[in-house]
């Protein structure tokens, strides 16, 4: 998909040079792609201490599901 964007051609130039880009559309795809990366890591952050990993408990003998023989 073709887009034009007004991009400050300072933060390119610094970021190609800093990155190793050849292209100004290499380093936006990289640039775009490492605050995808950074913004989900983010959103993921929110669930820290929200999830119980401790096993349940075993059922009581008998009150299960019988198994065949």
């Amino acid at each position: 998909m073709a887009t034009n964007l007004d991009v400050d051609t300072q933060l390119i130039e610094q970021l190609m040079r800093l990155g190793g880009f050849k292209s100004k559309r290499e380093a936006v795809d990289a640039a775009v792609a490492e605050a995808l990366a950074w913004r989900r890591q983010l959103k993921s952050c929110e669930f820290l201490g929200t999830i119980d990993f401790r096993p349940a408990p075993l059922p009581v003998s008998g009150s299960g599901p019988s198994l065949p023989a």
